[in-house]
């Protein structure tokens, strides 16, 4: 038994901004919004979220008095979830898992969450107002018995931390999130990761080769002394200025997700996704017709795990018998969606056209994304041969650069905090 413990154009700069918005910020800086949402979850979370239903409610205290009673026989379910990267046959979490088993995003459907998407099964309906998709919950090709719901994050909940309608909503099980912003939110709102879908962040910062063909690197763009445009509120900056890579006069805030700034300058930088940006501005940006040269936050030292399957504190516990069998199936959708991603592609396609709002997605950059998550390792195993697991001593770097940075954490916040792997199944991986 394992341990416990993209598009279509759209009319106008400011839809256009949109467009590549995500792919630029992280949980707690939504792409399009520029503003420190971490500094205003606590205050913005009545204000901007659904209060939980009477009938919810009942739903997560049922869970939680029958967590007990399930933990033993879900103990024994777990002893066969190694088997599952060969035969998911068998993997039932009716009674064990809540249904629909709820997830909410940081954004709009987009590869980058294609693990989520390779998990629901072909009968799912799309709601075009809530801008969510549901269906049934998939082993490879078995059917687990519950449905999962993928709730869209970003515009459709007011451009708040997934972490903020965790505290307001308890119909939804698991968010999407980060470690710098878990760090930066743990004395208000804390949050415990689970699973690490994405191996390396995929948040970059680019440039123009043609106008500084001699920088490589993010250092390099500090001592070109370059501005970098980038989103209020996010933790890299601020630690890239302590650290003494960039002059605190370099960095500009003020990114609103449009790339009129970047197209018609040309000599600053700009914060981005590997996975999105590259081939935006090459093939969708016909004014700018190529791709910028760029470096991976996580390359540069920056290596915060990002887009994390997290959950309250108390539900570690409260879920640990749903999460000890869904945590595996999750980790072998990771490798089934790298390795074949078109089922699941189609899916986010399908959604973003229902939705029918500013954000647009197309085959074009959900095949270059795949293909840039596994050339880069975005995808991948960590320093062992298992997917999703996370490396604590990574984490306390983080807590230790937002410290640096001077970011508020609190003095005691250890990485064990903020995250386990005992939900992990060590014989799944690339």
């Amino acid at each position: 038994m394992k341990q416990r413990r993209s598009i279509r154009l759209v009319a106008g700069v400011m839809a256009l901004g949109l467009v590549v918005a995500a792919c630029g910020g992280d949980d707690d800086t939504p792409a399009d919004s520029g503003s420190d949402s971490t500094a205003d979850d606590t205050a913005d979370a009545g204000d901007t979220a659904d209060e939980p239903t009477e009938d919810t409610a009942d739903m997560s205290d049922d869970m939680s008095e029958d967590s007990g009673d399930m933990s033993e026989d879900s103990g024994e379910m777990s002893d066969d979830s190694g088997d599952m990267s060969e035969d998911a046959t068998g993997v039932d979490l009716s009674g064990v898992c809540p249904s629909p088993l709820v997830i909410q995003t940081d954004w709009f459907p987009e590869a980058e969450h294609g693990a989520l998407y390779e998990l629901i099964g072909a009968d799912y309906t799309i709601d075009a107002e809530l801008m969510t998709v549901t269906g049934p919950l998939m082993a490879g090709d078995v059917d687990t018995g519950i449905d999962i719901e993928v709730r869209t994050g970003g515009p459709a909940i007011g451009f708040n931390s997934p972490r903020v309608n965790a505290y307001t909503d308890d119909s939804i099980h698991i968010v999407y999130s980060s470690f710098d912003a878990q760090a930066a939110a743990w004395a208000d709102l804390p949050m415990v990761s689970v699973l690490a879908p994405l191996e390396i962040n995929p948040q970059i910062i680019m440039w123009d080769a043609d106008e500084y063909p001699d920088v490589d690197t993010i250092a390099d763009v500090g001592e070109a002394g370059m501005t970098v445009n980038v989103f209020g509120g996010g933790g890299f900056a601020p630690y890239f200025v302590a650290a003494g890579i960039w002059d605190e006069s370099q960095v500009d805030p003020s990114y609103d997700g449009s790339p009129a700034r970047f197209i018609a300058e040309g000599n600053i930088a700009q914060q981005g996704f590997a996975s999105a940006e590259p081939y935006n501005y090459e093939f969708v940006f016909e004014e700018y017709g190529k791709a910028p040269k760029y470096q991976l936050l996580h390359d540069a030292g920056y290596q915060s795990y990002s887009q994390t399957l997290a959950v309250k504190p108390a539900d570690v516990e409260a879920l640990a018998p749903c999460l000890e069998l869904f945590v595996p199936v999750a980790q072998q959708a990771i490798v089934d969606f790298a390795e074949a991603p078109d089922r699941a592609n189609a899916i986010i396609i399908d959604a973003v056209a229902t939705f029918d709002s500013f954000w647009v997605y197309d085959e074009g950059v959900a095949t270059y994304a795949v293909n840039t998550m596994n050339e880069l390792g975005l995808h991948g195993n960590g320093p062992d041969d298992i997917v999703g697991n996370m490396d604590e001593a990574r984490i306390q770097t983080v807590i230790d650069n937002a410290r640096l940075a001077g970011v508020d954490v609190p003095d005691d916040l250890v990485a064990a905090d903020m995250f386990t792997n005992e939900f992990v199944d060590e014989s799944i991986g690339f």
